[in-house]
Formats: C-alpha cells, sequence, structure tokens
C-alpha cells in the first residue's frame, strides 16, 4: 500500500517512540527464549562403572565433518548457521505497567492505556513475548479500537451539501480544505469555498491559492467583515449554480469563546434561512502536534458547534500520534481522514489497520 508506506515514513517520531519504548519493554527483561535441561540429582556409581572408568581409554577420533551451509537465516546472522533467537519476556505486572507508560507517553492517554494493556494481557498473561508479537497484539488492539470511527466524509443527494469546518487557528484548517477541494473535484464534483475566517488575511489568501490550484471559485469579504453574512451569499449562490459541494471557512479563536460560539451560531441560524438542513457535515480539524489539548478541543467545540467527523494533520511532525486511539476511543466520532504533509495526496482516508502497523513501527 503506497500510503502505508508513506504513513510509516511520515510518522517515523511517533512508531519510534513507541517502537522504541517496547523493545526497551521485551529487551530489559528479556530471558532466554531456550529449552530448560533439567538437572538430576547424582546417582552412586556401580563397582562396574567404576572398573571400567578406571581402565586405560582408546582415543576416539570424530571424522572430519563437512562445513554447515548456513542458508539464508545463517547469511542474515552472521553466516555461522546459528539463528539468533530473539528475547522474550514475561508479560506479568510490571511488564504491563511498562506498557502503560509507554502508552502514556505516546500520548494515548491513562483511560485508553489501561484499556488497552488489559486487553492485550487478556489470554497473554504469564507468557514470553517478542518485541513483534507484542507490536502485533498492540497494533490489533488499535485496530480494534480505531474501526469503527474509520468513515468517509458521507456524501448525500443534497445539492449543495454545506460542510462547516472548523477548529483552532493554526491546526491545519485552511489547508485541509483546500485539500479536501481539490480532491473532490477531482472526482467530478463541483465545489465552492467560502472564506469564512474573515479576520485573517492570510487565511484566505491561502484559500484563494488552493482553489487557484483545484481550479474551485473561493468567495470572500473584505477583512473583518461578517462571516455569516458571506456565509449566507455563498449558500445562495451555490444553490443557484447547482453546486456538489460547498465548504466554509470559519475562525478559530479559542482565547474568547463566547465570541466564538456566537459567531458559529450565527452562521448557522443564517445559513438555515436558505437551507434548513444546513450544514450537512461540522468537520473538526484538529492539530496531532499539540497532543493531549486534541481532547480538550474536542469537547470545546463539540459544545460550540454540532461536530459530525474529524480530520487529524501533521501526523507527520510529532510523537504523539496515540491521541487519535484516545479520541476514537472517547468520543466515538468518525475520523474522515489524516493528514502527513503538505502536498495534496498527502491527505488520505484513515485506514484503521495502516495507522495501527504505521504507529507501533510494524513493517507492511
Amino acid at each position: 500500500m503506497a500510503f502505508f508506506s508513506k504513513l510509516k515514513d511520515r510518522m517515523f517520531r511517533s512508531s519510534s517512540k513507541i517502537g522504541d519504548g517496547l523493545d526497551a519493554l521485551v529487551s530489559d527483561g528479556a530471558t532466554s527464549a531456550g529449552v530448560e535441561v533439567p538437572v538430576e540429582a547424582p546417582v552412586a556409581a556401580s563397582p562396574e562403572a567404576v572398573a571400567e572408568a578406571a581402565a586405560p581409554q582408546t582415543p576416539h577420533v570424530e571424522p572430519p565433518q563437512a562445513p554447515a551451509k548456513s542458508g539464508l537465516f545463517g547469511r542474515i546472522f552472521g553466516g555461522s548457521g546459528v539463528v539468533a533467537e530473539e528475547p522474550r519476556r514475561v508479560l506479568d505486572d510490571a511488564m504491563l505497567e511498562s506498557l502503560e507508560e509507554v502508552l502514556i507517553e505516546a500520548d494515548m492517554g491513562p483511560a485508553t492505556a489501561v484499556r488497552v494493556t488489559a486487553n492485550i494481557a487478556e489470554g497473554r498473561f504469564g507468557k514470553r513475548l517478542t518485541t513483534r508479537e507484542l507490536k502485533s497484539a498492540l497494533a490489533d488492539e488499535v485496530t480494534r479500537i480505531m474501526t469503527p470511527v474509520a468513515k468517509p466524509l458521507p456524501l448525500y443527494q443534497q445539492k449543495p451539501q454545506v460542510v462547516l469546518v472548523v477548529g483552532v487557528n493554526g491546526s491545519g484548517k485552511t489547508t485541509t480544505i483546500g485539500k479536501l477541494a481539490s480532491q473532490f473535484k477531482a472526482g467530478g464534483k463541483s465545489v465552492m469555498i467560502a472564506a469564512g475566517d474573515t479576520f485573517r488575511a492570510a487565511a484566505v489568501e491561502q484559500l484563494q491559492v488552493w482553489g487557484n490550484r483545484a481550479g474551485v471559485p473561493v468567495l470572500t469579504a473584505p477583512e473583518g467583515s461578517d462571516p455569516a453574512s458571506l456565509a449566507f451569499d455563498a449558500l445562495t449562490r451555490a444553490t443557484a449554480e447547482g453546486v456538489d459541494l460547498l465548504m466554509i471557512d470559519t475562525a478559530g479563536r479559542l482565547q474568547n469563546r463566547a465570541d466564538l460560539m456566537e459567531e458559529l451560531a450565527k452562521i448557522i441560524r443564517v445559513i438555515r434561512k436558505v437551507d434548513a438542513t444546513a450544514p450537512h457535515n461540522t468537520l473538526l480539524v484538529l492539530d496531532a502536534t499539540t497532543g493531549q489539548n486534541a481532547v480538550t478541543q474536542v469537547e470545546i467545540f463539540r459544545k460550540i458547534a454540532d461536530v459530525s467527523g474529524l480530520v487529524m494533520t501533521k501526523l507527520d511532525g510529532t510523537a504523539k500520534g496515540g491521541v487519535l486511539v484516545a479520541l476514537a476511543d472517547r468520543f466515538g466520532l468518525p475520523i474522515h481522514a489524516i493528514g502527513v504533509g503538505e502536498q495534496i495526496d498527502d491527505l488520505s482516508p484513515f485506514d484503521p489497520e495502516d495507522f495501527a502497523r504505521a504507529l507501533v513501527g510494524l513493517e507492511e
């Protein structure tokens, strides 16, 4: 899978953090994987055995042996013909406690880390595991948590389908809108963007760049204008032109939540004068580098706006990819896409198995 390779390569900080932690966890408490030979109690020798031992012995010379073929594994492990065994560690209470710490440091959060380790222990407690077996068990558990929330952005027959995009400034919201618009346009949908963050000229300019790149119209208003008025005009025009998808950018100034709440509420009230069912989707864009702060942002925006799904950006720049697992475990909101770079194909539909394997550092 091409995106898995990209995801694994780009998520090197997350996978390295968890992978290195699991490697150290197993090797620190590893035991030999060889078979233990029981030591038998000494037995008194018979007189015949004593006499035989005292008799002169003729030296026995083994015939020369042909050198053993090392084969593939012998070449891999130094050509000696001896295959090195992976270190193993017994999955006990101490190991589970260390595993919890590794997951918490990767920003999975205490509650999720406890549940994940408990599920891994079930059926494995007391067994000796290699690092790969532990990684596979962790990847399976992460996949189990993430699979129910892995859902693409739903597309409806409704025209235009209104997608309200929310998130704090700097989360990658503007870039995500541009990438989604470009991808939908490439998929044969007609798209329009409303640059509703009218207080940030840079956000408007960035959307215009993406709009030009994708061939998508971007509606703007003078800096400081009422974003609700712009949203109304955009929806009116999109309706008249039969546009498939209208994406509305919004401000994300959490330092004054009351103003932001009123602003978003006003946008929704105004666009419902044109379409009583709008918005049809409310996407929250989250920056993975914020770690556990992403949990707080979900709580806030669920109160401010009726968030219907998540997009996680900047997974290539953080060791905190585990926060996505915490979000899925706690809120169960659909995860529509994840971003691992700045290029248009660096925003991809969320695949739980690929994500889990990349997160824990497993090979494809």
